[in-house]
């Protein structure tokens, strides 16, 4: 038949991108006999970026193919994810070596724009990538770089050119109390009572309400009343571990898992047993290689001695999004979603994970189950000091001479914290502010530092405690560009899912960039993203910015 002058028909072609039998073959080979499952996806994703250092579209389309997906559904959570890099046909690949500089607000004001700008001079881009970045979790160090999984605190551009000159891109796996050690002191003796029946959930949830301990990343939802609530719902159930800790100024976490990891998993293990969880869940961050190695290598451990038995550990690999500490948006993570917290109610106790009841702790919270149980929950509750109770890590960086993780009583201020565990001011500089809570928790003067430091103690002032994350500022430090630092991580890091933070924090942005501190107009923004936004990274993301102007009237006298 023919169409006109010059044409015939031609074979139909399927519209859209094709699949390939090469990718097809090299994704199954990757994947070999684990399930399909849905909520596989972004370990999946992870799969191909290490082994391919990028996610070309060819192996996104096989991934879609062989897990039945869409490719559409595949690409938005691929695309969601900082650490996922999506190559399109045509695209050059991203060079093998990504150095990542971390430029949040503790290694900020240690010079981290300097050392990425003197970096990304004189390297090779095809083999060497400069990435500026969020919080990586070593404030102590800052500044902080990550060449490959290889991290170097108090970075210099000698160090890390040496690091890259002699290929040292694999984690530096800490010394740790491996499964053998932690055995010889007793550990997993607290779980065989439980399991014997000499423990019910009921009795450890009053010792730790009697303890006082409260969910330590960020909420301090009391410990013994969510164990109450989700053991009273019916099955199946699941208990999830956060370790996402992107908070800028937060490392508390990571310095307790790359010394004593069992702690936390034992906890995990009796909290799962006491609930009648069916599995747990535990989604750590992607900033920390070293971590995920021990974690991977001591779960292991216990499944071959026998200490895991109907309650497996399922380790998940976050991929860099902060949002996902927030607990639901983790849960949707841990599902092989994009991380968009929900809507509530319902609360995750009720509708959580795969829609069923799921218990949610925080690492250091599981940390101190064993500790409480065996010591006394009196032991615990009168650590505090003012009245208040237990330990706190708080992560301190800064502008002080001992920086690092101080398990320091609650209730304690910040100038005995500063005294007493970080050895003062670091020498030139005076005590000027401090973020008592991390980026969201708002900036207080040297002038309240006498307030006590725990859960409720800061509200009076606009601020809270958080996840214990405090970073501290001299007279050399300009509250203004601390403000910008931090609006700059949030408006990065909003999911984008609600229009308040989307565009608050954008807006909000550029105000600071603009030095435009109209207090009537940045307040207005302030209360739509505070009262309208989903979850808190937009309800908080304005504290720092409210803060500096409540509090440092001095800054704008310049």
């Amino acid at each position: 038949m023919s169409f006109g002058k010059g044409l015939s028909r031609k074979p139909s072609q399927p519209k859209g991108r094709q699949l390939e039998d090469a990718a097809l073959n090299e994704v199954q080979a990757l994947l070999g006999d684990e399930p399909r499952r849905r909520d596989l996806l972004i370990e999946y994703l992870h799969k191909i970026q290490d082994t391919y250092g990028c996610l070309e579209a060819r192996h996104l389309k096989a991934l879609s193919a062989e897990m039945r997906l869409s490719q559409a559904e595949v690409y938005e959570v691929a695309s969601f994810y900082h650490h996922f890099d999506i190559v399109r046909e045509g695209e050059e690949k991203p060079a093998p070596l990504t150095v990542r500089v971390c430029d949040s607000v503790a290694c900020s004001i240690k010079g981290a724009d300097t050392l990425a700008a003197a970096l990304e001079s004189g390297v090779d881009p095809a083999k060497v990538r400069i990435q500026k970045v969020p919080c990586i979790g070593r404030c102590a160090g800052a500044p902080a770089v990550q060449v490959g999984k290889r991290a170097i605190d108090e970075a210099n551009e000698m160090s890390v050119r040496a690091a890259l000159f002699e290929g040292l891109s694999s984690p530096v796996i800490p010394d740790c109390i491996r499964l053998d050690q932690y055995r010889a002191d007793g550990g997993y003796k607290l779980l065989e009572r439980v399991r014997a029946g000499e423990l019910d959930a009921a009795a450890i949830a009053d010792k730790a309400l009697e303890a006082g301990l409260r969910g330590l990343g960020g909420a301090g939802f009391p410990t013994g009343t969510k164990w109450k609530i989700v053991n009273d719902l019916p099955g199946p159930k699941y208990l999830t571990i956060n370790g996402d800790e992107g908070e800028p100024g937060t490392f508390k976490d990571r310095y307790h898992l790359e010394r004593d990891p069992h702690r936390l998993l034992e906890g995990a293990l009796i909290a799962a047993h006491a609930i009648a969880a069916d599995r747990i869940y535990l989604y750590m961050r992607d900033e920390y290689p070293a971590v995920l190695d021990i974690l991977a290598a001591e779960i292991a451990a216990l499944r071959s001695v026998g200490i895991i038995t109907t309650i497996d550990i399922e380790l998940r690999r976050g991929a860099g999004a902060y949002i996902c500490g927030e607990e639901s948006a983790m849960i949707e993570s841990i599902e092989g979603k994009r991380g968009l917290p929900r809507h509530r109610p319902p609360f995750i106790a009720q509708v959580g994970l795969f829609g069923r009841p799921t218990l949610n702790h925080n690492v250091e919270t599981l940390f101190w189950i064993r500790d409480i149980v065996e010591k006394g929950p009196e032991w615990f509750a009168s650590q505090g000091r003012r009245d208040h109770k237990g330990f706190r890590s708080f992560s301190v960086s800064g502008r002080v001479k001992e920086p690092g993780v101080k398990l320091a009583p609650a209730g304690i201020t910040m100038n005995e914290l500063l005294e007493e565990f970080c050895g003062g001011m670091e020498d030139g500089h005076t005590f000027k502010g401090y973020l008592p809570g991390g980026a969201s928790g708002g900036i207080l003067p040297a002038s309240l530092a006498d307030e006590p430091l725990d859960f409720g103690t800061l509200d009076k002032h606009g601020c809270f405690i958080g996840s214990h994350a405090i970073v501290v500022f001299s007279d050399q430090d300009d509250m203004r560009d601390v403000a910008l630092n931090l609006m700059r991580f949030f408006k990065h890091e909003s999911c984008g899912q609600c229009t308040p933070c989307r565009s608050g924090t954008e807006k909000m942005e550029h105000l600071l960039a603009d030095n435009d501190w109209n207090e009537a107009k940045i307040a207005d923004l302030d209360a739509v993203m505070r009262s309208a936004s989903i979850c808190g990274l937009g309800q908080a993301a304005g504290n720092p910015v409210a803060s500096v102007l409540k509090f440092f009237p001095e800054e704008f006298e310049k």
